[in-house]
């Protein structure tokens, strides 16, 4: 059984373009910038929110993309991000173009959800209980 170090998941995402990631996961939706750090298959770039950090990882060689969306591959599909300020986001992101995969809307009383797309098509969801 595994002991937590920490109560939070990090999680690494191949990408095609470094630039549009960090554009993306930086600057459009402000994750922290903590450091990038040589791997022997490329560079790893380091961000964090809150406790939990995205690894956004150049490697040396791009693979081809797998299908893109919810429903068109096994394995991991979509992260998470637990938000306060949904509607803000939401706005914000519209206004930069950010393309949705599911706009904005309530799934049950007191949990509203959305869904985007990152550059690579990888599905990006924010989620506000209230």
């Amino acid at each position: 059984m595994m002991k937590p170090a920490k109560n939070s998941l990090d999680l690494g995402v191949i990408v095609s373009d470094i630039k549009a990631s960090l554009d993306f996961y930086r600057d459009v939706l402000g994750l922290e910038f903590i450091e990038s750090v040589p791997l022997w298959f490329g560079t790893m770039y380091r961000l964090r929110f809150g406790t939990s950090d995205v690894k956004l990882i150049e490697p040396k060689v791009v693979s081809p993309k797998g299908p893109i969306g919810l429903e068109n591959q096994l394995g991991f599909r979509y992260m998470t991000f637990l938000v306060s300020n949904l509607s803000e986001l939401c706005a914000d992101l519209t206004n930069r173009g950010v393309e949705f995969a599911f706009p904005e809307k309530e799934i049950r009383p007191g949990t509203r959800i959305a869904m985007v797309k990152d550059p690579d098509g990888n599905i990006v969801e924010f989620v506000e209980k209230s």
